[in-house]
């Protein structure tokens, strides 16, 4: 079966994880993180780059030895150089460096000296003060470690809806070797939630134990919890729990319906199904013992007095009162994206040329790019001063002249200071086409703070579009604290739009701010930030967070023509 790029970024980071714990050449260390981040920011599978005969090292951080555990990897499904080193160390281990003040010479000394190899070794040794005898292991600490523990057992391991599809796609694949009728991912993959926690499969056939056969002997399961004659649940090897139903024709409609969710929206469609003296579940739409409807979830919402409900909308956020007033958006679509307005290149921290960018977003069938790389706060990024900003200016003209098909803008992505005000000047502003701004530092501000940054921010006559609104990161950084009311507020006032970055770790806006920006009159700009022309192919993620914000495409900027983007990034 596929190996996913999921699945390749995952067994470098284990890598690196025990060889930080082992305690080795942090240079080494870096190499696999870097490798790691790359697999996962390829957006094509590097299986296929390697059936194509990709030479893998022209990929950014990746060498001739890398390129060769990856074709490893794709072929055999498994990495040696982690196999051996699991032998050495465990890998329960890693688990503990998400726990706040334990780093790998923590962990390291806990394992040598307390022989601590998991989880429930860490909890008894902390609650027994055992820890507090190891030089460094506070009582700060000790209380820092428990309140770790308990937040990992209360969270559970979700994942990214964009390394959910890898396996989502791969499964379905595998699933359709064989005769099915139908066959379909329910539950919040199917609403395209950010993250996803395990998969709901539905399928109909015409031997469904024939299905649970073939299911459970999917190559890539840990464990096969059961296998019933209706129902089978297995364990990935990655640790996401799949349950594959077995559905009835004639209940098909009402069973997706019920297992995509949410359980809010569904709650709803049953009160009114009661108003109506009708009962809803997963096997159908009921007027006493006599099905009515279940076939098709059109016919399921037809019963109840409702339109067809996008799953994306399902959160019983007023989709159904949309529904009987006749305004559910018309939401937008991949198809309706015109453009990509952020995206770096060599000049600062991306891996592709300027003219390598633009080659890939008109294979894409773009109209126009974007050319946004940093500005010079964000040293690590390698932002560009007043003269290098000035130089690639002028480089993108000469190259938007010279590649006929698509239009190159000059932007700039600009860290806002922590005073509010802008990383350049505005003798170099005034020359861009577009001109994002960010936050980049200082996130822990208080809420006046952070919103009087931004809002001063607004304030310079060149700003276009608020980049990563909130700068979270999904599962490692919490969302900036703002009033977002009135940020979007002042953004109405001055025509600044908001991005919905569609980077699978930050999809910032949230479904809900985007919904809100809709109802405030506040445009957007759905765009990739892409660091590599491969991750152009990202702007799927984000269209999912605009649709689940009810957003259509009169809602975001960059479905329209260049003329009248143009028109719309005026002050």
């Amino acid at each position: 079966m596929a190996i996913t790029n999921a699945e390749i970024a995952k067994m470098f980071n284990e890598y690196a994880d025990l060889l930080e714990i082992k305690g080795e050449n942090p240079f080494k260390v870096r190499a696999y993180r870097n490798a790691a981040r790359t697999v996962e920011n390829i957006g094509k599978s590097l299986e296929e780059l390697v059936k194509e005969g990709y030479d893998l090292t022209k990929l950014p951080g990746i060498g001739t030895d890398l390129s060769l555990y990856i074709k490893e990897i794709v072929t055999t499904g498994k990495f040696s150089k982690l196999e051996a080193l699991k032998e050495e160390i465990p890998p329960s281990l890693v688990e503990m460096l998400s726990i706040e003040g334990l780093g790998p010479k923590r962990i390291r000394t806990l394992y040598e000296k307390l022989h601590i190899q998991s989880m429930e070794d860490l909890r008894r040794a902390a609650e027994s003060g055992e820890i507090l005898k190891l030089p460094g292991f506070g009582p700060t600490l000790v209380q820092k470690i428990l309140k770790g523990i308990r937040l990992l057992k209360k969270a559970g391991h979700r994942f990214k809806w964009s390394e959910a599809k890898e396996y989502v796609e791969d499964l379905l694949g595998y699933l359709r070797q064989i005769e099915l009728t139908y066959l379909e991912v329910a539950g919040s993959y199917r609403r395209k939630k950010e993250t996803v926690g395990d998969l709901d499969i539905l399928a109909t056939a015409k031997d469904f134990s024939e299905v649970i056969r073939h299911f459970v002997k999917y190559p890539k399961i840990k464990e096969v919890v059961s296998a019933g004659s209706t129902r089978s649940t297995v364990i990935l090897n990655n640790d996401l729990q799949v349950d594959l139903r077995s559905v009835e024709d004639e209940s098909y409609g009402s069973a997706l319906h019920y297992f995509t969710g949410s359980k809010d929206h569904n709650i709803a469609v049953r009160k009114l199904a009661i108003e109506l003296g009708l009962k809803v579940n997963e096997y159908g739409v009921f007027r006493g013992e006599e099905r009515i409807a279940g076939k098709t979830e059109e016919e399921v919402y037809k019963a109840v007095g409702l339109c067809y409900i996008e799953p994306e909308l399902r959160e019983n956020r007023g989709e159904i009162e949309a529904c009987k007033a006749g305004k559910l958006p018309k939401l937008v679509e991949l198809g309706d994206i015109r453009g990509d307005l952020h995206m770096h290149t060599r000049y600062s921290d991306g891996k592709n040329s300027i003219e390598e960018m633009a080659m890939a977003a008109k294979e894409l069938g773009y109209d126009y790019i974007a050319i946004t790389d940093h500005s010079q706060r964000l040293t690590v990024a390698k932002g560009l001063d007043e003269k290098r900003a000035l130089e690639e200016i002028e480089q993108i003209r000469r190259i938007d002249e010279k590649i006929d098909g698509i239009t190159i803008l000059a932007g700039m992505e600009v860290d806002i200071l922590e005073d509010g005000s802008l990383d350049m000047s505005d003798k170099v502003l005034s020359q861009l086409d577009v001109v994002l701004v960010a936050v980049h530092y200082k996130f822990n501000l208080s809420k006046e703070q952070q919103t009087k940054r931004i809002l001063k921010a607004f304030e310079n006559p060149y700003v276009n579009i608020l980049a990563h609104p909130t700068g979270r990161m999904i599962g490692m950084r919490e969302p900036m604290e703002l009033d977002m009311e009135r940020i979007l507020a002042k953004a109405k006032e001055y025509n600044i739009h908001m991005e919905i970055n569609a980077q699978p770790e930050r999809l910032d806006l949230t479904d809900i701010h985007a919904k809100m920006a809709k109802e405030m009159g506040v445009k957007m700009a759905i765009n990739t930030d892409s660091h590599n022309l491969f991750s152009l192919h990202y702007m799927e993620y984000g269209v999912n967070q605009a649709r689940r914000g009810w957003c259509e495409k009169i809602d975001i900027i960059n479905t329209r023509s260049l003329k009248e983007l143009k028109k719309l990034l005026q002050r």
